[in-house]
This record gives C-alpha cells, sequence and structure tokens, in this order.
C-alpha cells in the first residue's frame, strides 16, 4: 500500500474494515451494558473558587491586552506623525484632545445638572403621591368613622334581651298587613284586612 490505493489487491470501497468504532446502531458490549456513566463529584466551594479565580484571571489579562494595544496603537500613531515630520498636526491633535476634554467636562457638567433636576422632580412626584394617599386615607377613615356613628345610632333601635318584651308587646298592639298589591306607578291597589 503506498500512494494508490486503487493498486493493492485487498483493497476494495465495498469491503467493510474489521477494525475501527462501532457504528451507532451497535449495541452496547456485554460487560458495559449496565454500566451507568455517573459525572464525577464537584465540590461546590471548590467551584466557586475556581470560578472566581478564572474570571479574575480574564480581567487581569483582558486589561493587560487593552493597554498594551493602546500603546502600541499610541506607538504607531506617533511614528505615523513623526515620519510625516509634522510638527504642526501634533499640535493640532494636542489642541483637539485639550478641546474634547473641556466639552466631555462641559457635557459631564450638564448630564450632573440634569440628573439632580430629574431627582428632585422623583422626589417631588413621590411626596406628592405620598400627600394624595394620606388625603386619601383621611378620607376613607372619616368614611368609615361616619359609618361606626350611623351605626350606633341604628343600634338604638335594636331589640335586646332588656327590651324584648315591650316591643313585642308594640308590635301585638301594632299589627301591620304586609299583604297588599301595588300598580305600576307603586299606588296600594288592594290589600287583605287583618283578622
Amino acid at each position: 500500500p503506498g500512494l494508490f490505493p486503487g493498486l493493492c489487491p485487498g483493497w476494495s470501497p465495498r469491503a467493510v474494515p474489521a477494525r475501527g468504532r462501532k457504528s451507532r446502531h451497535d449495541p452496547p458490549a456485554k460487560s458495559k451494558a449496565g454500566r451507568v456513566k455517573l459525572p464525577p463529584p464537584v465540590d461546590p466551594e471548590e467551584l466557586l473558587v475556581v470560578l472566581e479565580r478564572y474570571r479574575q484571571h480574564r480581567l487581569v489579562l483582558s486589561a493587560l491586552r487593552a493597554e498594551f494595544r493602546a500603546e502600541v496603537l499610541q506607538r504607531k500613531r506617533e511614528e505615523r506623525l513623526a515620519a510625516e515630520g509634522s510638527v504642526e498636526e501634533l499640535e493640532e491633535h494636542r489642541r483637539l484632545m485639550a478641546w474634547n476634554e473641556e466639552e466631555n467636562a462641559r457635557q459631564q457638567a450638564r448630564r450632573e445638572e440634569r440628573l439632580r433636576k430629574q431627582e428632585e422632580e422623583q422626589k417631588r412626584r413621590k411626596l406628592e403621591i405620598a400627600e394624595k394617599q394620606a388625603r386619601k386615607m383621611e378620607a376613607f377613615l372619616e368614611e368609615k368613622e361616619k359609618e361606626v356613628l350611623q351605626l350606633q345610632e341604628e343600634a338604638k333601635n335594636f331589640i335586646t334581651p332588656e327590651n324584648l318584651e315591650a316591643r313585642i308587646e308594640e308590635c301585638l298592639d301594632n299589627p301591620r298587613n304586609y299583604n297588599f298589591a301595588i300598580d305600576k306607578d307603586g299606588r296600594i291597589v288592594k290589600r287583605t284586612v287583618l283578622s
């Protein structure tokens, strides 16, 4: 067998190799039939420590890469400017960078002022909501107080064990007839006579 497998007498594209991996349809070996694969045990505390260390490692490496990248870019920029021999461009770059710093500081001041106004507005809104809720609670308490007073007034007419006999006597002395018919206008049309 060499570079030309077709010239080898034992080779054929239809021949299946005797050795090699099993196909996906082959059953598991008898010795492995009852085997349950369990993942290796992991200590949760150790896992937390390892994950935290990996995170810190990645943060340090990304910071170092960013620093080195910035240094390389700065060096290339300086070499390009030096190769062009343009002191005016370097000076203009410095002037523009100073203007950029001033603009950033001005925008930062505006942003802080806007955030301060938003906080004041939010505090004012919260205060208004609290006052409105307090007024609602006062109105609710007044309404409940009126209901309690009304119930106390109505309680004077309740039948109690002390006035039970008097109320029974009163009802017997003044019978009422609730057996009557009314028309569409609400007038009593027909009433039966009490016996």
